[in-house]
């Protein structure tokens, strides 16, 4: 499973189970902001969230973008994952 990018929406997705987690952003040349992730009622607590996250990570890296997270979920992953810090704006 991977993460996309559905640009029409504004949004990364990633498909679990038939269900759809995203993250909304909003685009600004190489930048991208981060202001909410959801994960449906029936995939929370599963990690879902968290692949959504570690893909957007590794889709900013191959395409060369900075991320900053205002959502709180987002931010929060951020801290926990300091790997991914090479990604943040």
């Amino acid at each position: 499973m991977s993460v996309t990018d559905n640009t029409y929406l504004h949004r990364f997705e990633l498909e679990e189970k038939g269900l759809v987690a995203f993250a909304n952003y909003r685009r600004v040349g190489e930048h991208v902001i981060i202001p909410h992730v959801e994960a449906p009622l029936a995939l929370r607590g599963a990690g879902t969230a968290g692949r959504l996250m570690r893909g957007i990570v590794e889709k900013a890296r191959a395409e060369g973008l900075k991320i900053t997270p205002t959502c709180t979920y987002a931010a929060i992953w951020f801290r926990r994952h300091k790997e991914s810090a090479d990604v943040l704006a």
